[in-house]
C-alpha cells in the first residue's frame, strides 16, 4: 500500500472527500465526478479514514478499502489517500488543520453528501470547519429537505454561493448541487452481503 503524500501543485483547488469507503461504490464515483465538474476543482482526494467517530463498528482493513477504492475510482485527477492514518487525526477538523499547515498554498474544499450536512452539527468543531474551509455538498436521495433545514444550512445561509463560485470563494462559503443521484450506500451493500 502506498505511503506517500497526495500530489498537489501551488494554488490548486482540491476537493477532499472523506469517509470510511467501507466499501467504496459507484455513488462515490458519481459524486466525485460531479464535484470536479460542477465546483470547478483541479483535483479530488479521497481521504480513506481509519474509522468514523460517529459509527460504532470498525470498518474493514485500511489495505482492503484502499485497494477497492483505487479499483473503482480511476480518474487522472482523483487520488486515493490514507493520509489521515499517517497524520494520526480522528476528526475532520483536526485533519483539515493538519492539511492546511502541510499544504499552505492549496485551496481545500470539503466535500460531503447532503445526508452528512443534515447531521453536520454533530461533528466535532463543525463551526470551525464551516468558518475555515469552503464546503461543497452533493445531493443524496431523500436528503435535500433535511439538509436545507439543518442547523449548518440555517446558521450559514448567507454564505451559500453558486456551485461555480465555490472554488473562488473564501470560507465561510458553501454550495449544494442537485442533479442525477445514485441511490446506493455502503451500509446497504454490507447489509446485502456485497462486502463480507
Amino acid at each position: 500500500m502506498s505511503r506517500r503524500n497526495p500530489n498537489s501543485s501551488t494554488h490548486q483547488t482540491i476537493g477532499l472527500l472523506g469517509g470510511s469507503f467501507d466499501p467504496p461504490h459507484l455513488g462515490h464515483v458519481h459524486i466525485t465526478k460531479q464535484a470536479l465538474k460542477r465546483f470547478g476543482l483541479d483535483r479530488v482526494w479521497w481521504l480513506v479514514s481509519p474509522g468514523n467517530p460517529l459509527k460504532p463498528d470498525a470498518p474493514a482493513s485500511m489495505a482492503r478499502r484502499m485497494i477497492a477504492s483505487r479499483e473503482i475510482m480511476q480518474h487522472p485527477r482523483v487520488e486515493i489517500s490514507d493520509i489521515e492514518t499517517r497524520l494520526n487525526t480522528r476528526y475532520t477538523a483536526d485533519t483539515l488543520k493538519a492539511l492546511q499547515q502541510r499544504y499552505p498554498r492549496v485551496n481545500f474544499i470539503w466535500l460531503m453528501g447532503a445526508d452528512n450536512l443534515a447531521s453536520f452539527h454533530k461533528w466535532q468543531e463543525w463551526k470551525w470547519i464551516a468558518q475555515n474551509v469552503p464546503i461543497g455538498v452533493m445531493a443524496r436521495p431523500g436528503e435535500q429537505i433535511r439538509a436545507g433545514l439543518s442547523p449548518m444550512a440555517q446558521q450559514f445561509a448567507r454564505y451559500r454561493v453558486a456551485p461555480a463560485a465555490l472554488a473562488h470563494s473564501k470560507a465561510p462559503a458553501w454550495s449544494l448541487i442537485g442533479g442525477p443521484m445514485q441511490d446506493i450506500s455502503s451500509t446497504e451493500i454490507r447489509r446485502n452481503g456485497g462486502w463480507s
